[in-house]
């Protein structure tokens, strides 16, 4: 799985479990899926994610995927 998509499942289950807890303990949970918004649209703007970043620091190497740089050989 792309990092993209990994990311992508990411954002969209940490929204899902803020309304989650908004609805079962307290509205405050609400700032975690707008957290999730603002960094989903600042990454939009300026290429950097924090959740990739924190993936390619803190997994070892060969658990998610860098695009290769030479072309596939065939």
């Amino acid at each position: 799985m792309k990092n993209e998509s990994i990311i992508r499942v990411f954002t969209g289950s940490a929204v899902l479990l803020s309304l989650a807890l908004t609805y079962l303990l307290d509205p405050w949970w609400l700032t975690l899926a707008a957290f999730v918004g603002f960094n989903s649209v600042q990454s939009a703007a300026s290429d950097f994610c924090l959740v990739d970043y924190f993936f390619r620091t803190l997994l070892p190497e060969g658990t998610h995927h860098r695009p290769s740089t030479s072309a596939p050989s065939q």
